[in-house]
């Protein structure tokens, strides 16, 4: 029933998953001034949520005979996403958080596609559930790069 491309896309979520954890919690940690309020508290609901999909497909690669993956692994690939030299460019961070939730919800879209093509309904599931949350995120954050300055 599974397939290398599911196990693969799953294996590429988990670990981008992890990537966002740490870029969420470490641009909550930074970012100053009076603009970054709501963005920060929004990035810290968010890690939480983030851990939450990485454990969901951990859980998921095992049920398939598949380990997730350790940090060996671990290929940093969301350059976009990284802190700001200047912590106050909170304007730099939105558009981050929209290049990776972009870049996530293609990828759920092609797991649940692959899972339709296979015949695996539970991993559809996780697919559209996860994707669910991050178009949740992709809105907040675009409003948020409506709404904040632009440098």
């Amino acid at each position: 029933m599974t397939t290398d491309e599911i196990t693969d896309l799953l294996t590429e979520a988990y670990v981008d998953e992890l990537e966002t954890v740490m870029n969420y919690l470490t641009n909550a940690i930074v970012l100053d001034g009076v603009h970054a309020e709501e963005v920060k508290e929004s990035l810290e609901e968010d890690v939480q949520e983030e851990l939450e999909h990485a454990r969901m497909l951990g859980e998921r690669l095992k049920q398939l005979e598949h380990s997730p993956p350790g940090s060996d692994a671990f290929e940093a690939s969301q350059s976009g996403l990284q802190p700001p030299e200047d912590t106050t460019d909170v304007q730099s961070v939105i558009e981050g958080v929209l290049e990776a939730e972009d870049d996530a919800i293609e990828t759920y879209r092609a797991l649940h596609e692959a899972a339709s093509d296979a015949n695996d309904p539970v991993t559809e599931d996780v697919a559209v559930s996860i994707l669910s949350d991050e178009e949740a995120h992709r809105t907040e954050f675009r409003g948020f790069h409506k709404e904040f300055p632009q440098n």
